[in-house]
């Protein structure tokens, strides 16, 4: 198994930025993608950003892609997901989970372990 844990919710204004963390544990050796989802209120989960462990490769929604960027420290079993330029649509639930095929990063369903979530909160 792998235990994710999440850090770097908050609440902040609109055009103010944010750093998650997620920090890997356990079976880390398996995972070939970790991504990063959000789930608003009444909404679908959705996809916002995944990279892979291996050589780096990401890839952003339309979304926030110019305003957020992953990125990942392989030795601390760490993604960062850095929220630049924050919209209040922005607020929702974040949650990291890892994957074993970074091909089908984009869909939730293909991801094997979860994160707690943190919340993110933009005031307009």
């Amino acid at each position: 198994q792998v235990q994710l844990v999440e850090s770097g919710g908050g609440l902040v204004q609109a055009g103010d930025s944010l750093r998650l963390s997620c920090a890997a544990s356990g079976r880390t050796f398996s995972i070939d993608a970790m991504g990063w989802f959000r789930q608003a209120p009444g909404k679908e989960r959705e996809f916002v950003a995944a990279i892979k462990w291996s050589g780096g490769s990401t890839d952003y929604a339309d979304s926030v892609k110019g305003r957020f960027t992953i990125s990942r420290d392989n030795a601390k079993n760490t993604v960062y997901l850095q929220m630049n330029s924050l919209k209040p649509e922005d607020t929702a639930v974040y949650y990291c989970a890892t994957g074993e095929n970074y091909v089908l990063r984009r869909i939730g369903r293909y991801y094997n372990y979860w994160g707690q979530g943190t919340q993110v909160t933009v005031s307009s």
